[in-house]
């Protein structure tokens, strides 16, 4: 089955998985969709350009997952990074994430913690999403919109286990609705990346935080 958010071992479930790491994620990542997204399958894209986004990042984690141990987490990180890059608005979450210290830094520090959290972000999905045992998600036609944000919401439908809910914010960006964060049952994963990260500035700034996503990242890939 499908691990989520950190590790993989063929023979836990998503869910579990979920319980015990952050998406970003991203390590994350996570939406509710305007259609049921059979497993791979093809269905008519959701109206809401919101929700379209979302729902082809959910159709390339079907597709990694079923690559699973053939494609390996190296593999599959290389096949994610076009959806991860694509569907999430990287820029805005590390600033978030960094917090206040943010504007204290360069441009070239910046763009350098992005890329950082990006690659980490692509490989926690990588990680995560390992093998394929059936799953699909199941879109939530309803787009709501709070503040200049919309939420998508969907669930992911596990065989044998309970569903898994995931709350994405979207945000209008100059190449469409994109995420900025994933919420897993009330809980937000920028804000536990943002709870992660403030040691490392702290204690070493960019430097410092540039070196712990580099190191979460080749555990991620190993």
């Amino acid at each position: 089955m499908a691990p989520i958010s950190g590790i993989s071992m063929a023979t836990s479930s998503v869910s579990s998985r979920l319980a015990r790491r952050p998406f970003f994620t991203l390590a994350a990542a996570t939406a509710s969709l305007a259609l049921t997204m059979l497993a791979g399958g093809a269905g008519a894209a959701p109206a809401d350009p919101a929700a379209a986004r979302v729902d082809v990042f959910d159709h390339a984690l079907i597709e990694a997952m079923k690559g699973g141990a053939s494609l390996g987490v190296k593999g599959r990180a290389k096949k994610l990074t076009p959806a991860v890059e694509s569907a999430f608005d990287l820029a805005t979450m590390t600033r978030v994430a960094v917090g206040p210290k943010w504007s204290e830094m360069s441009a070239v520090q910046q763009s350098a913690l992005v890329a950082g959290f990006t690659r980490l972000s692509v490989a926690s999905y990588a990680h995560n999403f390992d093998s394929y045992g059936g799953e699909r998600f199941d879109l939530d036609p309803v787009v709501q919109t709070r503040g200049v944000d919309k939420i998508v919401q969907c669930k992911l439908i596990v065989p044998k286990d309970k569903p898994v809910s995931l709350v994405y914010r979207m945000r209008q960006t100059p190449d469409g609705w994109k995420i900025v964060d994933v919420i897993y049952d009330g809980v937000s994963q920028l804000t536990t990346r943002r709870s992660d990260f403030a040691q490392p500035v702290a204690a070493g700034g960019a430097a410092g935080l540039l070196n712990h996503l580099d190191v979460l990242t080749e555990k991620l890939l190993k």
